[in-house]
C-alpha cells in the first residue's frame, strides 16, 4: 500500500458545485509559487462581489460550491490568505493542498494505528479460516461479532433487517464495492470520490506514487487504506450466509469518500462530499474521523499564527454550513468521539497539530470556549464513545458530558484484565477487508492464502465455492460509530416516510432520528467508583477517566449503550420533540 499524505481538492459531481475558471488579474502574480485555498464567500455578500475580491487578492477560482459558498482559489502562495481576510466580501481562505515535505512525525494517521491495530503488538492467535453454513438469520463469521450482540442487532432484524430504500453514506477512505460482503448493498451510481492522489507534493517527495487509475481518481468502489471498508461493512454488509452481516444488512451502501488513501481527511473534500450528501438525499452518514490538519480548531488561539487563526476560524464556518446543509435536507450525521482518551469538555494541551505538513505542530493550549473538535463538535452531529466487550469504556476513547450522545462497541484490545480474554484479536472489532490492502500488508500472498503475519493478527478468510472474502480486527471510536449509524439506519426503515424529493426513498427528521437512537438507548450507569484507572493495563496516569453524570446521561456512555431491537419496537414513543 502506497504512503498517501497529500490534501487535495476535491471531484466535484454534485449539482451544488460547479467548475470555473475565472482568471486572476497580473501576470507577475501567475509567475509566483501558486497554491489551492478553500476561500468562503462572507454572510450577506454576493457571488460577484466575492469573484471580483479573489481576482484582487491575486487569486483564480477554479471550482465552486454554491451549497455552502466555498470557492476552490489557485492564488499565489505569499500573503493569500490575508489579503482575503481584509475584504468584506470574504469570510476567509484556508488551504485546500498543503504544500510540505513528506510527513514522518506528529499525529499522522499511521501513528492513529497504533491505536486501531494495536494488536498488531502481540496478541493471540486463533483459527483463520471459516467454512460452513450460518446460522439461522445469521452469517458464518457473526459468532465473533460481539459487537452485533451488544446493540442487540441479531434479534432487531427479526423485525427490521433494515430498507433498501434507506442510503447511507460512508464519509471515509473509500469502499471496496467488490467485497463479496458489501457488493450486494453497494450503489455504485451514487457513489462519489471527492479526492485526487498526488504522486509528489512540490518538493519532489513522494505522496501518493504513481497514479493507480486514470486523471489519479481512485474508482469508487475502491478503497486503497481499508478503514472506509471496515466501517462500511460493520453498518450493512449483507446477511447472505457468507462471512459477517452488519447491523442493517438490507440498507443501501454509499461511498462518498473524502479521505485520502493514507487517512488523512481535509476540508475541501470533507465538505464537498456532506453537501452531496443533503443534494442525494441520503439518510444517514457515517463520519469516523477527525477534520486534519488540527486536533481542534480554534478561534484566537494565542499559540497559533494570524494566518493559522483565520484558516482554523475558515474552517469552522465551511464545517458549520456543511453539517447544516446535510441536516436541514434530511442527512443523520454521526461521528466517532476520537481516540485521544481525553474529556472534550477539558482538552489537554494539543501537541500534535499541525500534523500536516511534517514536523509542524507545537505546544497549543486548548480553550474549550473557542475551540472545536470537528466534525464531532459541529452542530447536528451525534457524538460515539466507544466500548469493550466487558461494557466499560475503551481506554482510547474520548469522553466526556458536553459532547457525547450515545456509546457503542468499538473494541477494546485490554479488555478482559486477568482472564484468557486479555490481549486477544477477538476483544475488537471484525470486519471486511479489501484484498488489494491485505495483500499490500502482507496479510495475505498472492494466492490469497493467509500468512503468518495475518494469522497473528486475526486477519480471517471465508469462502463459497472460488469466491472468497477477508476480514480484519480493529478498534476505535471509528469502529464505535458504524454500530450507531447502522440502528440509525434501521430507525428510518422502520418509521420513515417516502421522500418527495428523491423518487424510491425513505426520509425521517434527523431530530426525530436522534431522539429515537437516545431514547431507546440502554442505560449504563458510571462505574463505581467513577474515576477509572487504566495504570494495571499498562497506561499511564494520562489515561485516568472520571465519569461524571447519571445513570439517564453520562460521560462515558451519553444516554446509553445503542439498541437496535428497542429501536425497531419502541421507537415510536420518541418520534415526537
Amino acid at each position: 500500500m502506497k504512503i498517501r499524505r497529500g490534501l487535495v481538492n476535491g471531484l466535484f459531481v454534485s449539482a451544488s458545485v460547479l467548475v470555473l475558471a475565472f482568471g486572476a488579474g497580473g501576470t507577475a502574480a501567475a509567475q509566483q509559487q501558486q497554491d489551492d485555498y478553500t476561500v468562503l464567500v462572507a454572510d450577506g455578500a454576493s457571488r460577484d462581489a466575492a469573484v471580483a475580491a479573489v481576482r484582487a487578492a491575486g487569486g483564480t477560482v477554479v471550482r465552486e460550491n454554491t451549497a455552502i459558498g466555498a470557492l476552490t482559489v489557485r492564488a499565489p502562495a505569499a500573503g493569500f490568505v490575508q489579503r482575503v481576510a481584509s475584504s468584506h466580501a470574504l469570510l476567509g481562505a484556508t488551504h485546500a493542498r498543503p504544500i510540505g515535505h513528506l510527513p514522518h512525525g506528529g499525529n499522522t494517521p499511521q501513528q492513529r494505528d497504533a491505536v486501531e491495530k494495536e494488536n498488531h503488538d502481540g496478541a493471540a492467535i486463533g483459527p483463520r479460516v471459516q467454512r460452513g453454513p450460518a446460522t439461522a438469520g445469521m452469517d458464518p463469521l457473526d459468532d465473533k461479532l460481539w459487537g452485533l450482540k451488544m446493540v442487540r442487532s441479531d434479534l432487531a432484524r427479526t423485525r427490521q433487517a433494515g430498507d433498501r430504500r434507506v442510503y447511507v453514506g460512508v464519509l471515509d477512505t473509500g469502499i471496496d464495492g467488490t467485497h463479496p460482503d458489501i457488493a450486494p448493498n453497494f450503489d455504485y451510481g451514487l457513489s462519489r470520490n471527492f479526492t485526487v492522489d498526488i504522486p509528489t507534493d512540490s518538493t519532489g517527495a513522494t505522496v501518493d506514487g504513481p497514479c493507480e487509475f486514470r486523471g489519479c481518481v481512485d474508482p469508487v468502489d475502491h478503497d486503497d487504506n481499508g478503514h472506509g471498508t471496515h466501517v462500511a461493512a460493520t453498518i450493512a454488509a449483507a446477511a447472505n450466509g457468507f462471512g459477517v452481516s452488519g447491523v442493517a444488512p438490507n440498507v443501501t451502501l454509499v461511498n462518498i469518500r473524502g479521505a485520502q488513501d493514507s487517512g488523512f481527511f481535509f476540508l475541501q473534500p470533507v465538505v464537498d462530499a456532506l453537501t452531496y450528501a443533503g443534494d442525494a438525499g441520503l439518510d444517514v452518514v457515517n463520519m469516523s474521523f477527525y477534520l486534519d490538519p488540527w486536533l481542534y480548531n480554534c478561534t484566537a488561539n494565542p499559540a497559533d499564527s494570524p494566518e493559522a487563526r483565520i484558516e482554523q476560524r475558515t474552517t469552522i464556518a465551511a464545517m458549520r454550513r456543511a453539517l447544516d446543509y446535510a441536516h436541514d435536507r434530511g442527512v443523520t450525521l454521526v461521528a466517532a468521539l476520537g481516540n485521544n482518551h481525553e474529556d472534550l469538555g477539558h482538552p489537554r494541551t494539543d501537541t500534535s497539530s499541525p500534523d500536516y505538513p511534517a514536523n509542524a505542530a507545537y505546544p497549543r493550549p486548548i480553550d474549550n470556549a473557542t475551540c472545536l473538535d470537528l466534525p464531532v463538535e459541529g452542530p447536528h452531529v451525534i457524538g460515539v464513545s466507544a466500548l469493550g466487550p466487558s461494557g466499560g469504556k475503551a481506554d482510547y476513547s474520548n469522553y466526556g458530558v458536553e459532547q457525547i450522545s450515545v456509546s457503542a462497541p468499538g473494541g477494546y484490545f485490554r479488555d478482559g484484565f486477568g482472564t484468557d480474554w486479555y490481549r486477544t484479536n477477538e476483544n475488537l472489532i471484525l470486519s471486511a477487508y479489501p484484498r488489494n490492502v491485505a495483500l499490500a500488508a502482507g496479510a495475505i500472498d498472492a494466492e490469497g492464502n493467509v500468512t503468518a503475519a495475518g494469522q497473528a493478527v486475526g486477519v480471517q478468510k471465508f469462502c463459497s465455492g472460488a469466491t472468497c472474502g477477508y476480514y480484519q480486527y480493529l478498534q476505535g471510536t471509528s469502529m464505535a460509530t458504524p454500530h450507531v449509524v447502522g440502528v440509525a439506519a434501521l430507525i428510518v426503515s422502520q418509521y420513515g416516510r417516502p421522500d418527495p424529493r428523491h423518487r424510491g426513498t425513505l426520509t425521517m427528521s434527523p431530530d426525530a432520528v436522534e431522539r429515537v437512537l437516545e431514547g431507546t438507548a440502554t442505560r449504563r450507569p458510571c462505574p463505581v467508583p467513577a474515576t477509572v484507572s487504566y495504570e494495571n493495563v499498562g497506561r499511564s496516569a494520562e489515561f485516568t477517566a472520571t465519569c461524571e453524570g447519571t445513570e439517564a446521561f453520562n460521560g462515558f456512555y451519553g444516554h446509553g449503550i445503542v439498541d437496535a431491537y428497542g429501536a425497531v419496537t419502541r421507537g415510536a414513543a420518541f418520534l415526537r420533540g
